[in-house]
């Protein structure tokens, strides 16, 4: 088990540095606003607008503690939880020995624990819960996708591993499914056939994307 645990460590150094190390000024802009929290508002808006429009009121407000309490449960039982049990440092913290091998972006290195990934946890416990709710093909794609881009900026920035970064994968898939279940339960919800304007998020998303690209593209030339 042990000789396990190293060739596991081992491994996931590998990947960490290999991904961070294909680095760039450009990509260094895009992927720290990428990872950003209020960069995303609009999309997360856009989800609220398309649940609204389509449900009922009682139905909408039911949904929307739903996706409260899978981000609350995913992030709280990472950062409160299994963070302080596990212990594992960051891979751009000064007290981690590869750290001085990581490409540190504009100083950002996080906290001192990344077990499990916070941002992968709460994306892609969003991401499930909207696959669930809608189950869309080409809607439940761009989400899983986002989330997934998310978790990538982290290894670029250095914050995180893969380890963690499947971890909280996992955590988030885990909340959206419990949440989703006790959704159904309390306001019993049928999954609608037509959903209208269902498609918005992706646009908005896609748009907040090609905003990020412009920007780092500017601070380039700027």
């Amino acid at each position: 088990m042990t000789e396990l645990l190293q060739w596991l460590t081992e491994l996931d150094n590998q990947i960490l540095l290999t991904v961070n190390g294909w680095h760039s000024p450009f990509f260094d802009y895009f992927m720290k606003a990428y990872s950003g929290k209020v960069v995303w508002v609009p999309m997360y808006a856009a989800i609220l607008y398309v649940i609204v429009r389509n449900f009922h009121w009682r139905t909408s407000l039911f949904c929307m503690i739903a996706v409260a309490l899978t981000i609350t449960f995913a992030d709280q039982m990472g950062a409160t939880v299994i963070r302080p049990l596990v212990e594992r440092l960051r891979p751009a913290n000064p007290d981690n020995p590869i750290s001085e091998m990581v490409h540190i972006v504009d100083g950002y290195r996080g906290g001192r624990y990344g077990f499990p990934s916070c941002h992968a946890a709460n994306t892609f416990g969003l991401a499930f819960f909207i696959l669930f709710l809608f189950r869309k093909r080409w809607l439940s794609c761009y989400m899983m996708i986002w989330a997934a881009l998310t978790s990538y900026s982290r290894m670029y920035l250095g914050v995180h591993y893969l380890g963690d970064l499947l971890a909280g994968m996992l955590l988030g898939a885990l909340g959206a499914w419990l949440m989703y279940q006790l959704f159904v339960r309390v306001s019993r919800y049928e999954r609608p056939s037509l959903v209208s304007r269902l498609y918005l998020p992706v646009h908005v998303g896609i748009l907040t994307m090609l905003s990020m690209a412009i920007y780092a593209a500017l601070r380039l030339i700027l």
